[in-house]
């Protein structure tokens, strides 16, 4: 299926972390016209193929259970990765055989051809066993996994950005930070990322799919997700500790969104806080809005999502339920512990709640004595 006018490169679907500068640097050397091997020296080499050499001049590689006693004391090794000309592979590949100690076909056997063909055979040779590593285990999948953690975080060390420690970070996805960028240790990036000019991110904190601005703060055990809508946090805000953002969720500059604060599909214009135990579900915040603790907006009936609007200024009062759909005017008060099932006007104070009785001198039942 391959034209003959081109080079193959053979991979190995179990080594993860070669890196693309290493495979260009392979097909330069493969020129169209050679056979080049990746090869790096390991001071055990047990079980892998070596690399006999006649001078400079690469003669076979050598599988360990047929290699003698000299040969298995050379310590540069064949990686299992490959340039060559497609035309060449094709008229190699038919004559492999399995007359070996092992009665398998090996595909480095081709040197040998190469050799016998005149075909120039050349190596070049790394010094970084990662990018030749393979996962035969889980252990050894944790630790290609650490390794390629690591790298990640030294190359964005590399242009700035700040980590506590970088052993403790885990980059899944793309992150893209600007200057002055802070993130405490066990943090998890997923899907794409970015971060503003002096943005801070606490310990423990998941974030997905998400933009953060200039000078925001996430505080510790914050959870972001954006999903396929994303999540936007404004300059200057606050956010946390143990919040979560849901998909939709588009905060302004300023805004301040505290522990257990869960937000979703809703939008929060400059200054609005909502500090704790809240939940904010399709909704549309306006600015300077202080939303008490334990309240809610009920945006499901069971069937159908409906929207709360809650204007400019408004304060709602603590442990407030508001049934979408439903709108709170600019500047008004929703007092502690209210239902609010109607619209209100502007700078209007609504209460819906049972009235308060209180019984003088009231005795509390007492526990029976046991039988």
């Amino acid at each position: 299926m391959l034209p003959d006018d081109g080079v193959v490169v053979v991979l190995s679907g179990d080594v993860p972390l070669t890196q693309a500068d290493t495979l260009q640097a392979l097909i330069t050397q493969c020129g169209g016209n050679q056979l080049a091997l990746l090869t790096i020296d390991f001071a055990d080499p047990t079980g892998y193929g070596r690399i006999v050499r006649q001078g400079d001049a690469v003669q076979a590689i050598v599988e360990q259970k047929d290699a003698t006693d000299a040969q298995r004391q050379i310590n540069e090794v064949y990686s299992g990765i490959m340039a060559l000309p497609a035309r060449l592979l094709k008229a190699w590949l038919t004559r492999l055989d399995n007359q070996n100690a092992q009665g398998e076909y090996y595909l480095t056997d081709v040197v040998k051809f190469a050799v016998a063909d005149g075909v120039p055979v050349v190596a070049h040779k790394i010094t970084d066993p990662v990018q030749v590593a393979g996962v035969n285990s889980p252990v050894q999948l944790a630790e290609l996994e650490r390794a390629h953690q690591l790298r990640q975080a030294h190359r964005l060390m590399e242009q700035g950005v700040r980590l506590k420690d970088p052993a403790r970070f885990d980059l899944r996805g793309q992150l893209v930070c600007a200057q002055d960028v802070e993130i405490d240790v066990n943090c998890i990036f997923e899907g794409r990322v970015s971060l503003g000019e002096g943005v801070k991110i606490g310990a423990n904190c998941v974030i997905a799919n998400c933009s953060i601005e200039a000078g925001a703060v996430i505080h510790p055990f914050t959870l972001i997700d954006g999903e396929k809508l994303g999540v936007s946090v404004g300059a200057g805000a606050l956010i946390g500790p143990f919040a979560r953002l849901r998909p939709g969720a588009q905060l302004g500059a300023e805004v301040h969104i505290g522990n257990f604060v869960e937000v979703k599909n809703s939008t929060m214009a400059k200054g609005a806080k909502a500090n704790h135990l809240a939940y904010l579900g399709d909704a549309t915040v306006g600015e300077r809005v202080n939303y008490g603790a334990g309240s809610i907006t009920a945006n499901y009936d069971g069937a159908n999502k409906h929207r709360t609007v809650i204007e400019a200024d408004v304060h709602i009062g603590s442990n407030c339920v508001l049934v979408a759909p439903v709108t709170i005017g600019a500047g008004g008060t929703v007092g502690g512990g209210s239902t609010i099932t109607k619209s209100t006007e502007p700078g209007a104070l609504s209460v819906a709640r049972g009235k308060q009785i209180s019984i003088a001198n009231w005795a509390r039942p007492q526990k029976q004595p046991k039988a």
